[in-house]
């Protein structure tokens, strides 16, 4: 694979684009929202009037989490919301997948990582447009070395993580008009001298049930424009009692329920306005138990 494959996206995008709707979006603390722009701009506002050696800031956001919390969503959307503060009101946005570099053969890892992050993203990038590059599930390329499998070329991967660190240094240096932003499932997979790289760290926790109401409530209500029925439910005191039962389940999770539900029956397949609270109640039961025996089936193995 040609290290130009591993860049899933790249456009530039305005504080109108299409690409704001991805954030709001994402149910979480306003305060995650707020930081996550706020590092953004920082950086893309004062690394460049300021010598690396002041600020210390490697242009690095790092977001952890569990799967499905709306990590790769928010940095999707991120671009679109510093738009209007940066100069030309416009952010490029560069989206990597990190599993292309490392199915490279044996020892070219290090080369195509080095390529990718340090000549062919700052290439794309040589106009001075602000950009956002984003990294998701970064534990694939950034590897601890220290807990490095024999089985799995730990040569390999410590190169590797060699070539994105010094790719992470350069950059910082030469082109500060470029911001990461990694996503990770597992942050102790992550290697600890990236983690010191990363400027802030921020969790994206699973939803809390005031949050899985509302991620629950704006999937019905979309469904209301076709179905209207839908919108009595999702407005509904019902709504409480069902999110205080989906505890535990992620975001991504919690909209599919809504039609995990509807599957349970052909007569709501058929019509999806007459689902009601006790079908939405009993898909969340079993989405929540599929997701308890998940956990003890991993916690086993």
């Amino acid at each position: 694979m040609k290290v130009q494959e591993c860049v899933l996206s790249e456009e530039v995008v305005t504080a109108d684009s299409t690409e704001a709707a991805l954030w709001d979006a994402i149910v979480v603390p306003e305060a995650i929202k707020e930081r996550l722009r706020n590092q953004t701009l920082l950086a893309l506002l004062v690394r460049p009037e300021l010598p690396f050696e002041v600020t210390a800031l490697h242009g690095l956001c790092t977001l952890y989490g569990p799967p499905g919390t709306g990590k790769t969503t928010l940095a999707r959307g991120l671009p679109a919301q510093v738009a209007r503060f940066v100069p030309g009101e416009e952010v490029r946005r560069i989206e990597i997948n990190p599993h292309g570099l490392m199915r490279a053969e044996h020892g070219q890892s290090q080369q195509r990582v080095s390529e990718l992050l340090g000549e062919y993203v700052p290439g794309l990038a040589s106009d001075g447009v602000p950009t956002v590059v984003i990294l998701d599930e970064v534990e694939s390329m950034a590897v601890a070395r220290s807990a490095a499998s024999l089985a799995a070329n730990p040569a390999d991967v410590h190169r590797a993580t060699d070539a994105v660190l010094t790719a992470l240094d350069l950059n910082a240096a030469e082109h500060p008009h470029l911001f990461f932003v990694a996503t990770s499932n597992f942050t102790t997979a992550l290697d600890k001298a990236f983690l010191s790289r990363s400027d802030a760290g921020i969790l994206v926790p699973l939803p809390e049930p005031a949050a899985l109401r509302e991620i629950l409530a704006s999937t019905l209500l979309t469904l209301a424009d076709k179905y209207p029925a839908l919108g009595d439910l999702a407005r509904s005191s019902a709504m409480n009692r069902i999110a205080e039962a989906a505890d535990g389940l992620d975001g991504r999770r919690t909209r599919k329920v809504v039609f995990e539900a509807l599957a349970q029956r052909l007569d709501t397949v058929l019509d999806p306005g007459s689902l009601t609270e006790d079908d939405l109640a009993a898909a969340v039961r079993n989405a929540v138990a599929e997701t308890n025996r998940s956990e003890v089936s991993r916690a086993t193995h």
